[in-house]
């Protein structure tokens, strides 16, 4: 169960960062948005973390 809920989080992780580097690519990017997923992806690793050290 757990391994399966650390994969999730994994998966999501990749998937964040993946969305990070698209805005990033962007003429523009939008800062505000980029700060939600910033701070998404520090959620999800902070998440991951407690699940190894569980």
């Amino acid at each position: 169960m757990a391994t399966a809920h650390l994969e999730a989080l994994n998966a999501r992780h990749a998937s964040i960062d993946g969305q990070i580097a698209a805005e990033m690519t962007r003429p523009k990017p939008d800062t505000v948005r980029l700060g939600q997923l910033k701070r998404q992806k520090l959620k999800l690793k902070e998440e991951m973390t407690r699940q190894l050290s569980a």
